[in-house]
C-alpha cells in the first residue's frame, strides 16, 4: 500500500479547498490580506519599518488570474513572499575554528526531518554570524531545503538557530499560520523538484519560493484544514504500523463523513434557505414541531413518517392466481444503493394492490428483514412492484430522498435501526414511521449530500490509487 500517495491526496484536497467546509462568518483572506498592507504602508510612512523590493514591484498583495485551480470564494491566491518574510543561510568558513562549537545552533538541510527540530549536532559562534551570511532564525520558523538530494524537506524550528545557504526559513507569518504553510510547502514537494530542474542535484532559490502562489483561505479556516489534515495523517500513521488497514480507515472517514452531515456539520447552513418548518408545514399544516435537539437552528426533528408515505408490498401466495403479472422484487435484489436484478420474478397483482405495491422512479426501498434497514433508491425509468418484505418509502412533498438515503446509513452503522422478533428480526411499518430523523432546509439537503458524494468519491480514487 503506498501511503505516500495517500498523504499527497489529503494534502492536494486540503490546499483546493476540499477537506473541510466553508463557513461563510469567515473574514475573506483578501480583507486579511489588504488590511496586513495597509499597516505595512502606515509603519512605511511612520518610518518604523523600511519599503521591501517586493512592496515596490508589487501594487497588490494578491492574484486572480492564471492561478493552477479554482479555490472557493473566500479565499485569495497571493505568494510566498506576500504571507512571509523569507531568509536564507550561510556556512562560515570551515578555515577558521573559532567560528564552530559555540552555542548557536547551526543547521544544514539533512537534519530536517518534515517535522519539529529538536536536535541539531553542530553549533557556531556569535563571533561566525557576525563574518559571515548566516542568520539567526527564531523559534517557530519554518525552514525548506533548496539544493541536491533533500530539496524541499521540511522542519519547524523549536528554539531560535541558524542554517546553511541550502535552507530557506520564513521566520515571520502575514496572513497564515505556521501549520498551513508547513502543509503547503509539504504538498508542492514535487513542484519544487520539478522546478529545480529534476536530476540528482535539482536547486531552487529564495526567488522561486518567494515568487510561488499559494491559495490561501481565511486563518479559521487554516486551523481547520490544519486539524483535518493531522487527523487523516494519524490514521495513515496507523496503516503503516499495521494497527489498521486501508478499508478500515477509508470506512472510518466515511462514517466521520456522515456523523457530521447527519448533525449539521458537513457543510455551512445559509440563513437565507427557507427554514425546515416551513417545509414541513407544506407536507401536513398540523404539523407540531418539537424540540430539533441537537441540531442546527432552521432545522427541525421529524419521525422519518411525518414525511414519507410507507408501505409493504404483496405476499407472495402460491393459491393465488387472479390478477395481472408483475416483475417483483425481493430482498435479495436490493443492496446498499444498488440492486442485482439478474433474476427477477413474477406473480398476479389484483388492480386494488397496485397502488400500494408499485415502485417508481425516485422510491426509497427499505428492507424488513435480514440486513435490517438495508436500502436503495429506485432510479430507474420503468416501474417495478415488490413484495411484503421490502418498505416503499415516497416523498411526502419536496425532499432530497438521497439525503435520507445516507440517514439509513449513519442509523445502520450506529445500531440506531432495531427489529422485532423471535429468530429472524423484522422492522415493522410502525417502527419505521417513528424513527427520529433531521429535517435540514430542502437546499442545504442537496448541498450535503453533493459534498457526501464528492468526499465518499474522493475516498473511492484514493482507494483506487493505492490498488493499482
Amino acid at each position: 500500500m503506498d501511503t505516500k500517495k495517500l498523504r499527497q491526496k489529503i494534502l492536494d484536497l486540503a490546499i483546493r479547498g476540499k477537506l473541510v467546509p466553508q463557513d461563510p462568518n469567515d473574514e475573506p483572506a483578501s480583507v486579511l490580506l489588504e488590511r496586513i498592507k495597509e499597516e505595512k504602508e502606515r509603519l512605511i510612512k511612520e518610518g518604523k519599518i523600511k519599503k521591501s523590493k517586493r512592496m515596490a514591484s508589487s501594487d497588490t498583495p494578491h492574484y486572480q488570474q492564471d492561478v493552477p485551480f479554482e479555490t472557493p470564494n473566500n479565499w485569495v491566491w497571493t505568494t510566498l513572499g506576500e504571507v512571509g518574510t523569507w531568509q536564507s543561510g550561510g556556512t562560515p568558513s570551515r578555515s577558521n575554528k573559532t567560528y564552530y562549537g559555540g552555542n548557536i545552533p547551526w543547521l544544514k538541510t539533512g537534519d530536517l526531518n518534515d517535522g519539529l527540530i529538536s536536535d541539531i549536532p553542530e553549533s557556531i559562534t556569535e563571533e561566525a554570524v557576525a563574518n559571515s551570511s548566516a542568520k539567526i532564525n527564531p523559534t517557530g520558523s519554518v525552514l525548506i531545503a533548496m539544493y541536491g538530494a533533500t530539496i524541499g524537506k521540511l522542519g519547524i524550528l523549536t528554539f531560535p538557530a541558524t542554517t546553511n545557504q541550502a535552507c530557506c526559513a520564513c521566520i515571520e507569518f502575514n496572513a497564515i499560520t505556521q501549520l498551513y504553510l508547513f502543509y503547503f510547502l509539504l504538498s508542492q514537494r514535487n513542484e519544487f523538484i520539478a522546478k529545480g530542474g529534476g536530476g540528482a542535484q535539482p536547486n531552487i532559490s529564495k526567488e522561486i519560493i518567494v515568487n510561488t502562489f499559494i491559495p490561501l483561505p481565511p486563518l479559521s479556516e487554516q486551523q481547520r484544514i490544519v486539524m483535518e489534515i493531522e487527523k487523516w495523517f494519524a490514521l495513515i500513521d496507523q496503516v503503516e504500523q499495521d494497527k489498521v488497514d486501508l478499508q478500515t480507515t477509508i470506512k472510518q472517514t466515511k462514517s466521520k463523513i456522515l456523523d457530521l452531515a447527519i448533525h449539521g456539520k458537513l457543510v455551512p447552513q445559509d440563513p437565507n434557505d427557507e427554514p425546515a418548518v416551513e417545509l414541513v408545514k407544506r407536507i401536513n399544516p398540523d404539523f407540531t414541531p418539537c424540540d430539533n435537539g441537537h441540531y442546527p437552528k432552521g432545522w427541525l426533528y421529524v419521525f422519518l413518517g411525518d414525511i414519507f408515505n410507507h408501505n409493504t408490498g404483496k405476499a407472495l401466495n402460491s393459491s393465488n392466481k387472479e390478477g395481472i403479472m408483475k416483475s417483483y422484487l425481493t430482498t435479495s435484489n436490493v443492496y446498499w444503493n444498488e440492486f442485482d436484478l439478474t433474476v427477477i420474478k413474477q406473480m398476479p397483482y389484483r388492480e386494488s394492490e397496485l397502488n400500494k405495491c408499485t415502485v417508481t422512479k425516485g422510491d426509497l426501498l427499505v428492507c424488513e428483514g435480514g440486513d435490517i434497514g438495508r436500502s436503495a433508491i429506485w432510479n430507474f425509468n420503468y416501474d417495478i412492484c415488490i413484495q411484503n418484505h421490502i418498505h416503499r418509502l415516497r416523498a411526502k412533498g419536496d425532499l432530497c430522498v438521497t439525503f435520507y438515503y445516507y440517514v439509513l446509513v449513519y442509523l445502520k452503522e450506529n445500531n440506531l435501526i432495531g427489529g422485532k422478533g423471535i429468530g429472524l428480526l423484522g422492522l415493522s411499518s410502525n417502527a419505521l414511521h417513528k424513527i427520529n430523523v433531521p429535517l435540514p432546509p430542502l437546499i442545504e439537503q442537496q448541498r450535503i449530500v453533493q459534498k457526501i458524494e464528492e468526499l465518499f468519491s474522493s475516498l473511492d480514487d484514493i482507494q483506487k490509487s493505492l490498488e493499482v
